[in-house]
C-alpha cells in the first residue's frame, strides 16, 4: 500500500536585508586591519588632542610674555623666558636637585623591586604569587594625598618613626629632601615592581637550571642570565619612577620642607605669580629631560623587546 501523505513544506527563512550597517560589518570582518584601525581611531584621536596638542600649546606659550602692569598674556614671540630659565641660577639649582632626586628614587626602587619581583616570578608558589600581586596593587587603591600625608605623620618629630628610633639614640630626618626621596620611593615602587615581575616571569626556568648544571653560582646566574634578560623590564620600571618623580610637586609641598623642585616652580608661576609663559618655559625642562632619557634608552636597544 502506497503512502500518499506528503511531507510538510519547509519554511523558508527570509534572507536578511543588506542594510548599509550589515555591509559595513561584513567588510570590516573581512579586513581585520581596518577593523583594528577603526577601533583605535577614537582613543588615538583623544590622545592626540589631549597630549600632543597640549604639548604644542605649552611650547608656544613659552615664547609669549606677560604684561607687568596688567598681568595679561601678550602673544608676541620672545626668547626671554627660555633665556631666563637657562641662565638663572635658581632654575639651574632646582633642575639639578630635581634630577638628583629622580635618579635616587629610581635607584632605590630598582634595588627594592628586583628581589621582590624575582621571588614572585621564580620562587613563590602560584597562590603566593597572586597574594603578592594583590598586596602590591593595594596601595594603588589608596589616595595619593592620603599616602603622602601618612608619610608626613611618620617622619614628623612626634611620629612613630621618632618613637622607634629614640631608644637607640637616633632621630628622624624630618622634612626635607630625605623625606621627599623616601615618600616618592614608596609611591612609585609598585610601578617598578610590576614591569620587572612581568619581565622575569618570561625568563625560562630551563635557563636557570642549565646555569646551575654548568656550575653557575647564584650571583653568577643572576648577573649573567637573569639580569640581561630582565634588562628591558628594568628599564621600563625606571621610566615610570624617573618620569613621575621628575614632575612631582605635591609630595615636595607636603614633606619636602623649604626645598623646591621643577614642579613647584611651575605651580608657583601658574598660581601665585600668574606668569603662565614662564611656567611653560620651566615645564619644558622635565619634558626635554625625559625625552632625552627615552632617546638614550632606545639607543641601548633596551626597549626593543618590551
Amino acid at each position: 500500500m502506497t503512502d500518499t501523505t506528503t511531507a510538510p513544506h519547509p519554511t523558508r527563512v527570509p534572507t536578511p536585508r543588506a542594510t548599509p550597517a550589515r555591509r559595513a560589518s561584513g567588510w570590516l570582518s573581512a579586513h581585520p586591519r581596518f577593523r583594528l584601525a577603526f577601533l583605535l581611531s577614537a582613543p588615538l584621536f583623544w590622545l592626540g588632542v589631549v597630549y600632543i596638542v597640549a604639548l604644542v600649546l605649552l611650547l608656544v606659550t613659552a615664547f609669549w610674555k606677560v604684561d607687568t602692569f596688567t598681568g595679561e598674556i601678550i602673544t608676541e614671540w620672545t626668547f626671554d623666558n627660555i633665556v631666563t630659565v637657562l641662565t638663572g641660577a635658581l632654575y639651574q639649582t632646582v633642575t639639578l636637585r630635581t634630577v638628583g632626586v629622580a635618579l635616587l628614587v629610581t635607584v632605590i626602587d630598582v634595588a627594592i623591586a628586583l628581589p621582590i619581583a624575582f621571588y614572585m616570578a621564580k620562587v613563590a608558589t602560584p597562590r603566593a604569587q597572586r597574594f603578592l600581586v594583590i598586596a602590591i596593587l593595594m596601595p594603588l587603591w589608596a589616595s595619593y594625598l592620603v599616602k603622602a600625608y601618612a608619610w608626613r605623620s611618620v617622619l614628623s618629630q612626634e611620629g612613630i618613626l621618632e618613637w622607634l628610633l629614640t631608644p637607640f639614640g637616633l632621630h628622624t630626618p624630618g622634612y626635607g629632601l630625605t623625606a621627599t626621596v623616601i615618600t616618592l620611593s614608596y609611591l612609585w615602587l609598585p610601578y617598578v615592581i610590576l614591569p620587572i615581575y612581568a619581565g622575569l616571569e618570561r625568563v625560562p626556568d630551563s635557563l636557570l637550571e642549565a646555569s646551575a648544571d654548568l656550575g653557575g653560582k647564584t650571583w653568577r646566574t643572576l648577573a649573567s642570565v637573569v639580569l640581561p634578560l630582565a634588562f628591558p623590564a628594568i628599564i621600563a620600571g625606571t621610566i615610570f619612577s624617573f618620569s613621575l618623580s621628575l614632575g612631582d610637586y605635591i609630595t615636595v609641598n607636603i614633606v619636602g620642607g623649604a626645598n623646591q623642585m621643577l614642579g613647584n616652580l611651575v605651580y608657583t608661576n601658574v598660581g601665585a605669580a600668574n606668569n603662565l609663559p614662564l611656567a611653560a618655559a620651566i615645564a619644558l625642562i622635565p619634558i626635554v629631560i625625559i625625552f632625552g632619557y627615552l632617546a638614550l634608552v632606545r639607543r641601548t636597544g633596551a626597549l626593543n623587546n618590551l
